[in-house]
């Protein structure tokens, strides 16, 4: 992207010195940027919460808050979105790998040379530039394709219904492909969207408490049709006297159906059971197939966004992460347990008490 292109952008500088500030001022100043400057950890805090910067330039060594910590302040708030970090340090080695472990992005030593300065400062909007234009892609594309693919659905359902007019048994096996097609794109752009939002942090969950045990009784019997399909056997083993919980129902209940529909996807004989205990301070629901079962190496990575197993029946890579979001934004943890061949029991782990 060209010099031109990233003037005006604003730029946080942190430093306990007043030199050292200005001098990081008339450097950036020239190139075209809007510099803010602060001269200590928690004044650049509460500078971002008020505007938030294109880039952050820290000084490491700084009294009461330094670099480091400022930094993982940044990245261990979730309302802010991605800020580029360069950190200035006159020290050796050891503080640039203690830096970059913080969550900066770049580093650079004292004394600070202008051309090394405006370059990396060049490289660092660029990067925040690219992400900022992939995230507002991701935003655009899914709220933008689901109008016509909900529009298109309900056409093809009209169709199939004989609103149209009587329609021959091809046309019509046809038109079940169509909108099985259909429903599966929608799903995953369903899922991309709510990851969206939650690694934005602009989900709002609501907390309310429901009957746990009716609401997974509900999800089995909802899914137990399919089951049936493949002469799987679909049970609800409720073990525990804890029903209630505070959650947000919705949510929760996308999670359980998910973990349902993959056990019955990856099952090809045998059963499919869902059973419950509980701590003093937790409700564990199990559920436990008797599927194909996932590799070691698929299992340390298989919540991750896009991460995908190497069976030929996986999906997109989104539904586990998705999963996994919302478990954690219930304050809580989701964890698998396979074998290849064994099956799978995947646990989800809820506090009894949201803080």
């Amino acid at each position: 992207m060209p010099p031109a292109l990233l003037s005006n952008r604003y730029i946080l500088a942190v430093d306990d010195l007043p030199d050292n500030l200005m001098l990081l001022k008339m450097m950036l100043e020239s190139a075209g940027y809007r510099i803010e400057l602060a001269d200590s950890g928690p004044a650049a805090l509460a500078q971002i919460q008020k505007a938030q910067p294109d880039l952050v330039i820290l000084d490491v060594m700084m009294p009461g808050m330094s670099g480091y910590e400022v930094t993982q302040n940044i990245r261990n708030d979730p309302q802010l979105p991605y800020i580029p970090i360069l950190l200035i340090s006159a020290h050796e080695r050891s503080s640039v790998v203690k830096g970059l472990d913080a969550g900066a992005d770049d580093f650079i030593r004292k004394p600070v040379e202008l051309e090394e300065l405006q370059a990396r400062v060049r490289s660092l909007l660029r990067l925040k530039q690219s992400i900022d234009q992939r995230e507002n892609f991701i935003s655009c594309l899914t709220h933008d394709l689901r109008t016509p693919l909900i529009a298109c659905d309900r056409m093809v359902d009209l169709v199939r219904q004989g609103v149209f007019g009587e329609i021959a048994p091809t046309v019509e096996e046809a038109l079940a492909g169509v909108s099985s097609s259909n429903q599966n794109l929608l799903q995953m752009l369903n899922n991309l969207l709510e990851v969206y939002c939650y690694e934005l942090g602009e989900k709002t969950l609501s907390f309310i408490s429901i009957d746990v045990q009716e609401l997974v009784t509900e999800v089995v019997t909802e899914l137990n049709p399919l089951a049936l399909e493949k002469q799987l056997k679909l049970t609800c083993d409720w073990q525990t006297e804890v029903r209630e919980l505070r959650c947000d129902r919705m949510e929760l209940r996308r999670v359980i159906t998910n973990l349902i529909n993959n056990a019955i996807k990856f099952t090809d004989t045998g059963s499919i059971t869902v059973s419950s205990t509980s701590d003093p301070k937790h409700l564990l629901i199990e559920i436990q197939d008797t599927g194909v079962g996932i590799a070691e190496a698929d299992q340390a990575q298989i919540f991750e966004r896009f991460k995908q197993t190497q069976h030929n029946r996986t999906g997109h890579g989104l539904g586990l992460h998705l999963c996994q979001q919302v478990v954690q934004a219930h304050g809580g943890e989701l964890s698998v347990r396979s074998h290849p061949g064994q099956g799978s029991t995947f646990t989800l782990q809820l506090p009894l008490a949201i803080s």
